[in-house]
């Protein structure tokens, strides 16, 4: 029988496993099956040809018990609902996780940006927000960047809520540039603080990053920044890295500046050019005899039918549902720690939160304090996770890590509701 790999029937079974070993309350756990509201609109925008295009676009707001829902924005030509709703709800478990006063939330519109030119981009930006705007704001739901959106693309949606409302809104939307008061720090906060987990994990696993062996998978946002901090922070020697084109693996390690600029010039990282130098797929690299395995790139990469090549001793889930609920249990069985995605990338949405809290008190921080803070925040969230997952483990039950945070925070999702309430 082939493996499930919808991805919001993934993120329902997940959270059915940590109700039942939880026991997690019948109503709590009907609830938090589905998302509190689905927003689907048509966004016509004007092509460079004359002729009006539709684009269908998506915001799902998942759980807003613990705060305002807070979830990224994914432009991409195979967006689907239930992409953004298992999204939605994994933001709801990785803001609840971190302890931050979000609920969760996730957005999206089918569309090819390679396709588009800037003014059609900022059409159809533009667009979205006019056609959600009633339903986010900064004490509601605060949308942020994802696959395919950049800083001055939040600029255009801003811009866009602020005409609707007719004041200044800085709060509404996060990683924005920072002349219009993005956060020092925001843009690489996702890699960073998988770097913080990854600095942990390794003082557990007695792995020295000095020198070790890390391949990433992707070279978007995350994959390069991890790139660059694994080897600034800890000296670690990156041997393969990939995009969607494939990957490129070199034993003695690879150079920074030599990818970009094969990437810049071919439109693929596999063009890089060394001694030792060699071509490979993204499964190969995904399997590749290394002590750090970081998948950056699309969900679904580790299943059932290839989590038994993973040799790797740690795998930093630093892309959103990269592993299954399959390979989840094989991996486990082999003694691999996996550490999940909505602990491993949610510096991201810790960033965004220090963004929102400084648009609302007005007063910024600079790139030391940003960082410190993110170090705290996302190193107790590994502590916690570890803990819990002890505790189970006195008691005679052997978890995962991605089952403890999920037991965490779920629970804290839960009484939240509870006390509001609604069960």
């Amino acid at each position: 029988m082939a493996e499930e790999l919808n991805p919001f029937k993934i993120a329902q079974e997940q959270l059915d496993q940590a109700a039942e070993i939880m026991n997690l309350d019948k109503q709590a756990h009907i609830i938090l099956r589905e998302p509190e509201r689905t927003l689907t609109v048509n966004i016509p925008v004007k092509m460079k040809d004359g002729l009006a295009h539709t684009f269908t676009g998506f915001r799902v707001q998942y759980n807003d018990a613990r705060g305002p829902t807070k979830g990224g924005i994914r432009f991409h030509p195979q967006e689907s609902l239930d992409t953004v709703k298992a999204l939605a709800a994994w933001m709801t478990w990785k803001t609840a996780l971190a302890d931050i006063p979000y609920g969760g939330a996730k957005g999206g519109i089918i569309c090819d940006t390679k396709s588009m030119d800037e003014r059609e981009l900022e059409a159809l930006s533009r667009g979205y927000i006019r056609a959600i705007g009633k339903y986010i704001g900064p004490e509601i739901d605060i949308p942020a960047p994802d696959v395919y959106t950049t800083p001055q693309i939040m600029a255009w949606m801003m811009d866009e809520y602020v005409n609707i409302i007719r004041h200044n809104s800085f709060g509404v939307i996060t990683g924005k540039p920072l002349e219009i008061w993005g956060a020092k720090g925001r843009n690489d906060s996702t890699a960073l603080g998988g770097m913080f987990v990854m600095r942990e994990a390794a003082k557990m696993l007695n792995i020295n990053l000095k020198n070790a062996k890390i391949a990433v998978q992707g070279f978007g946002n995350a994959g390069m920044y991890a790139y660059t901090f694994s080897k600034e922070l800890f000296g670690s020697n990156v041997v393969a890295i990939s995009d969607s084109k494939g990957a490129v693996y070199d034993p003695d390690g690879l150079d920074l500046a030599k990818l970009q600029k094969a990437k810049d010039e071919s439109g693929t990282v596999q063009a890089y050019e060394s001694k030792n130098a060699q071509k490979m797929s993204n499964e190969e690299l995904l399997e590749l005899d290394v002590d750090v395995l970081i998948p950056a790139a699309i969900e679904n990469q580790i299943r059932g039918d290839n989590a038994d090549k993973i040799k790797a001793k740690l795998i930093l889930e630093l892309a959103n549902g990269p592993v299954t609920p399959n390979a989840d249990a094989i991996l486990h069985e082999k003694g691999i720690m996996d550490l999940p995605d909505f602990l491993v990338n949610s510096g991201g949405v810790i960033g965004s939160y220090f963004e929102w809290v400084q648009n609302i008190n007005g007063y910024y921080w600079e790139l030391d304090e940003f960082r410190t803070k993110l170090d705290k925040i996302i190193t107790k969230s590994f502590v916690d996770t570890m803990n819990l997952r002890n505790e189970y483990k006195q008691n005679g039950k052997d978890i995962a890590p991605r089952m403890a945070a999920y037991i965490i925070a779920i629970d804290r999702v839960a009484k939240a509701m509870k006390a509001r309430g609604w069960y």
